[in-house]
């Protein structure tokens, strides 16, 4: 038997805040299919030069009255960054609640639009601990 990944889903309800929020990531739309019958829209953003592990946003025309209220049977998705401590900053310059801050220096949760956590992980070791984030609190749960 051979598997291969091809995507993570997350249904949203606000197309264009939750594209807006993924691309503060980095990620960027890599194709979109709009199904008139069907009366979705699936688009499909990856960080760059890794079109191979996108995430699909599904967004329903005519709302998602199912959408659970806490996206947490879903667990996370989770993406590498060059510095934990300058992606939480810029994220949060931006409006974004770091639920979790990178007290470890190498370790972050934030929020999408639609309470989908988005695990955010330090490349290669752990930076030195740093305030303001090693003396930040959690907000909300991540």
């Amino acid at each position: 038997m051979t598997i291969r990944y091809l995507h993570a889903m997350v249904r949203v309800l606000d197309l264009e805040k939750s594209m807006e929020f993924y691309g503060l990531l980095g990620l960027s739309e890599i194709r979109r299919h709009e199904s008139r019958d069907g009366r979705f829209t699936l688009v499909y953003l990856a960080a760059p030069g890794q079109p191979e592990t996108p995430i699909e946003l599904t967004y329903n025309w005519d709302g998602d009255n199912g959408l659970p209220s806490d996206s947490r049977h879903f667990g996370h998705l989770a993406y590498e960054v060059d510095n934990i401590y300058d992606t939480c900053a810029f994220l949060q310059s931006k409006g974004v609640t770091i639920n979790r801050p990178p007290r470890d220096g190498r370790m972050a949760f934030v929020r999408s639009p639609d309470n989908i956590s988005i695990e955010l992980l330090q490349r290669g070791a752990a930076l030195a601990p740093a305030d303001p984030w090693a003396s930040m609190a959690n907000t909300g749960h991540w």
